[in-house]
């Protein structure tokens, strides 16, 4: 079976429901993905794993540890989602997105044996997508002889399907509101959901953060006798330039951290994979400064405030999709406005969301620090309608247009960012979905010039 029929059967899969989708809640339970795993052999038991859950900043944290694990030598498995563009995107060896072939192979073993479960009774239902797809980077991860694979939990962390595996270390990055129609509607119990990747006598790595946060993960990691690791000795000294490369200790000697993963949020994420990086070296892994180094220059993590150049105009391309990780966007775009020629450009936002956001408070947040604002519809049965988007945009105050389609969104943007001299800086962001396409057509329009 072909490449592209694996992608449509995955597609037409049963997706995690959410609510106000009228469709009934899946019911989600890890017996039902260990029975899965077990048909295909138990493949989450043949290699050592590092698991991080977290709100924001875990695709990042977990994209620089692997790529500081295979500047170490050790084959390193990464399975993130979602994905930008392509499913494949998902499941990588040493920085290699797997190949067509192998995830149609794979796809076409895993929904077969599903399917089978399901005809015996074993299952109730058909797995659902991400429960496929995790499969999927289990079985590949096992069959190519991983050194070791880091997995990034997709939501929560207690029933998600990655928590199969007994991982060496549980990371767990920054915890805020988000996804509050399934982990609960406050940090507290948001927490406990994430808390759920622990293991009794395990190893936590994470960093002081919110109280309510910090409060449950605690109680959870003394409940089951895990050791507590704090990766603040990670972070740059106060004195260290906001922006640009900075030196932290560690394994007893000075790291250069220099990341293409720009933001000050970001540096609580290296800060994590660090500390991760250096506990595994203590573990015996061959893991030292200068591979450190290699690995958080080398990381690959794109979507995340990036940079692209087009005609001139400068896009930055950013996935915050919630209102902690617009927050971020925000700090990190007003202290962008430090010199006078970046203070008197005009910026031209380009976003779009899933209905299950909270929409208003997104726009309040982000919508005022932009000269024009343009809303555009995304190909997913979750995006939010316009009339969701302007009545957000209404109520921040801002006036906004609509555009019938990212393409045409891009190109209004650019028609205005033209309008001056310098010409003006475009930021896409509010979903995954958007920054994928946009950054697809910028890709697309590179090519064509080149």
């Amino acid at each position: 079976m072909s490449y592209a029929a694996a992608i449509d059967q995955l597609n037409a899969m049963a997706p995690e429901l959410y609510a106000g989708s009228g469709q009934a809640r899946r019911k989600f339970s890890l017996d039902e993905v260990r029975i899965l795993l077990a048909a295909l052999g138990n493949p989450h038991q043949r290699f050592p794993s590092v698991l991080i859950a977290g709100t924001n900043g875990k695709g990042s944290t977990a994209s620089t540890l692997a790529s500081i694990l295979t500047a170490s030598g050790i084959r390193t498995g990464l399975y993130t989602s979602p994905h930008l563009v392509r499913a494949n995107e998902r499941i990588r060896v040493d920085r290699a997105e797997i190949s067509d072939d192998a995830f149609a192979g794979l796809f076409f073993r895993v929904h077969g044996a599903a399917q089978q479960l399901v005809v015996d009774g074993r299952l109730a239902q058909m797995p659902s997508y991400f429960e496929i797809l995790t499969a999927q980077a289990l079985l590949f991860f096992a069959e190519t002889s991983m050194e070791m694979a880091v997995l990034e939990v997709g939501m929560g962390g207690r029933l998600d399907a990655t928590n199969v595996v007994d991982p060496l270390l549980s990371v767990i990055t920054d915890i805020s509101i988000d996804h509050t129609e399934w982990l609960g509607s406050t940090i507290a119990a948001i927490a406990r959901e994430k808390a759920g990747i622990l293991r009794p006598q395990g190893t936590l790595i994470t960093l002081p953060q919110h109280p309510e946060a910090n409060q449950v993960l605690g109680e959870v990691a003394a409940e089951l006798g895990v050791r507590w690791v704090n990766a603040a000795p990670y972070m740059p000294t106060a004195d260290a330039v906001a922006a640009g490369p900075y030196c932290v200790s560690a394994m007893g000697a000075t790291i250069r951290v220099d990341s293409p993963l720009t933001g000050a949020h970001q540096q609580r994420n290296l800060a994590l994979a660090i500390a991760a990086a250096v506990e595994l070296g203590a573990r015996g892994l061959p893991v030292n400064p200068v591979a450190i180094a290699e690995g958080i220059r080398k990381t690959h993590w794109p979507g995340r405030l990036e940079r692209m150049a087009r005609d001139g105009v400068e896009w930055i391309l950013d996935v915050a999709h919630n209102p902690a990780g617009i927050w971020a966007l925000r700090v990190s775009l007003m202290a962008a406005v430090g010199d006078a020629e970046a203070e008197h450009r005009p910026r031209t936002l380009i976003f779009s969301c899933l209905r299950d956001k909270p929409i208003a408070e997104m726009a309040q947040i982000l919508f005022p620090l932009f000269d024009r604002v343009i809303l555009a519809p995304i190909h997913t049965a979750r995006a939010a309608g316009m009339d969701a988007l302007l009545a957000a945009a209404e109520a921040a105050g801002v006036r906004a247009t609509s555009a019938e389609s990212v393409g045409q969104a891009m190109q209004l943007a650019l028609e205005q960012a033209r309008q001056t001299a310098p010409p003006g800086v475009i930021v896409v962001s509010g979903s995954v979905y958007l920054v994928g396409e946009a950054r697809t057509l910028l890709l697309a329009e590179s090519g064509r010039q080149s």
